[in-house]
């Protein structure tokens, strides 16, 4: 089963401290690997208009929303989660749920007021290769949930792992940080 347009929440005591408490918004898993860019976690002091700032783009109407830490790999490389309302140069549509973009066609758009309706920005993302994700997935570290506009795009990004587990019926307070064998 893959896990495109899914959300991975993070169990405790998944043994990574980079991955504590993360949710994972899946935009591509097939048989070659996986990548997903997390939306759990954000960037201290670091907001959407330092970003354009460095990028030479005049922040115009944007916000200054704050940043998401996507992922361990390539860090200093944008991705923009949006609504399926805009598409640039290279938007995926992930699973029909949302797009992402990772060009600066987006952050252009959303300076100018032209851009998608809701997004959000991350840099850096967490890949897979082929069949590391689905072996991960048979040992205790992840969960998965199903995509939801109203967890990736109202949610604040501290109450999305929280928020993650609640829609699906689990109270985090009570799992446990550790897995058994039978």
């Amino acid at each position: 089963m893959f896990l495109t347009g899914r959300f991975l929440l993070a169990m405790p005591g998944i043994g990574d401290p980079r991955f504590d408490q993360a949710v994972i918004a899946m935009c591509q898993h097939d048989a070659d690997g996986a990548l997903g860019v997390g939306v759990g976690a954000t960037i201290n002091g670091l907001g959407l208009h330092d970003v354009l700032r460095q990028l030479e783009i005049a922040p115009g109407e944007a916000p200054d929303a704050p940043v998401h830490f996507g992922g361990p790999v390539e860090v200093r490389r944008g991705f923009v989660l949006h609504t399926l309302d805009w598409g640039g140069q290279d938007t995926i549509d992930v699973a029909g749920r949302w797009a992402l973009s990772g060009t600066l066609d987006v952050l252009r758009a959303i300076a100018s007021g032209t851009g998608p309706a809701r997004w959000v920005v991350a840099l850096g993302y967490a890949g897979w290769g082929a069949g590391q994700l689905d072996e991960e997935m048979t040992r205790h570290g992840w969960m998965t949930v199903d995509g939801d506009d109203a967890l990736l795009f109202d949610a604040p990004a501290a109450e999305r792992w929280t928020k993650g587990f609640a829609a699906a019926g689990v109270d985090p307070r009570l799992l446990s940080p550790e897995s058994g064998r039978a």
